[in-house]
């Protein structure tokens, strides 16, 4: 399954950098896993031009294997069974996870949709469509959608969209939502959290509750950059997270942040998390309880990523989906939710580098006091599933 895995990454990385601009302290989170999923429904629904541009920016044409990615698509059946197998996978990793991710078409009442279409979208991503009235009750058309979302996340994720957002030229208005909650394969004491420092950056501390265990714990280096890396596994190990630990400089600045964002490439991001990269440690691990919300309307994102025609009426081909011509979409909103805490986390959507051992002492120590990366990824299939930034707890 590893060929979901690379686009998947790819994309992730080139999300994450467009999402990074200009927000050097402020917290990021997203599911390039789920994102992925949304892209693809709508790619079964568009054909031409069109299609290829979300086939650019999701599977990324350097991929070998972008066939096997995508779906029962218009212009011909693309084999999707790794894709279907995964999202199975997903929705099946025991009693101590929960993973809800959901996606929704929500269209404007009157355009028929096709046959094929529907039971692609349904068959393969679970996709329910919806008819609203975005021109006459575009607010009874935005409650409609948040109760669904509401629903879906059971309870976390409230309000997508904010009254204004929607107006009533909407035609298409994709929904993509994620979900999650796992308990640790160890979990943190509670009584062992107590308030700590974290540094924001130079000038910057806040006090914020840091979890604390001592235990063994797969651990790496990048050499370079005195970066640690730390994998923390879920339940049954089916899935981790990964932190990416900047070396920490005195004054708390940024700069080995940035020096890893800038050397993230996915052929290093696997090399800093492989298995083979890690040696199992005793590890002191300090890690601050924190809540993350991102919610992304990915328009612009995606027209700089190059997927432009399906956001122009006058270049849209989704006549796969409907055979009105008018048809263009109009929004794509994201929103993950992730709360990591001491029994584990609720979330909801040639390479330069080289990693030594170095002699360690007999134990490790972790102190998470400072801005990081983190990623969660479903260790089978080594797919990204979040991935974010923690500036400020």
């Amino acid at each position: 399954m590893g060929s979901i895995s690379r686009p998947v990454t790819e994309f992730c990385l080139d999300l994450y950098n467009k999402l990074n601009r200009n927000t050097e302290d402020t917290n990021i989170v997203f599911s390039p896993m789920s994102i992925s999923v949304a892209l693809a429904l709508v790619y079964l629904g568009a054909k031409n031009n069109t299609a290829a541009q979300i086939e650019k920016v999701s599977i990324n044409e350097t991929c070998q294997d972008a066939s096997t990615l995508l779906a029962c698509n218009g212009d011909g059946d693309l084999n999707h069974k790794e894709f279907q197998a995964l999202l199975l996978q997903l929705q099946n990793l025991g009693e101590r996870y929960v993973l809800t991710l959901a996606n929704n078409l929500f269209i404007q009442q009157g355009f028929v949709l096709q046959q094929k279409f529907l039971m692609c979208s349904k068959e393969l991503y679970g996709a329910m469509l919806q008819t609203v009235d975005f021109h006459g009750a575009v607010e009874a058309a935005r409650m409609k959608i948040n109760t669904w979302v509401e629903s879906e996340t059971q309870g976390k994720i409230k309000e997508l969209f904010a009254p204004g957002v929607i107006d009533a030229h909407a035609l298409l208005v994709l929904v993509n939502v994620i979900y999650f909650k796992a308990s640790w394969e160890h979990k943190f004491e509670e009584q062992k959290t107590v308030q700590r420092d974290f540094k924001l950056n130079q000038n910057e501390k806040k006090p914020v509750q840091m979890m604390y265990q001592k235990g063994t714990f797969k651990l790496g280096y990048i050499e370079e950059m005195s970066a640690q890396v730390l994998e923390l596994p879920y339940a049954q190990k089916s899935l981790s997270m990964i932190i990416l630990l900047p070396g920490d400089t005195d004054d708390g600045s940024t700069s080995g942040l940035e020096q890893i964002e800038s050397t993230m490439t996915y052929e290093n991001l696997m090399l800093w998390a492989s298995s083979e990269h890690m040696f199992e440690t005793t590890v002191e691990v300090y890690l601050p309880r924190f809540k993350l919300e991102g919610t992304f309307n990915l328009n612009e994102v995606l027209q700089e990523m190059g997927m432009t025609d399906i956001f122009t009426e006058s270049k849209a081909d989704l006549s796969a989906m409907s055979f009105a011509k008018s048809l263009v979409l109009s929004n794509v909103i994201h929103k993950t939710y992730v709360e990591v805490n001491e029994e584990g986390t609720v979330a909801a959507a040639g390479t330069g580098a080289v990693i030594v051992r170095r002699s360690l002492p007999l134990t490790e120590v972790f102190m998470a006091d400072h801005p990081f990366l983190f990623f969660i990824r479903h260790n089978p299939s080594n797919t990204i599933l979040f991935f974010g930034k923690l500036c400020s707890p």
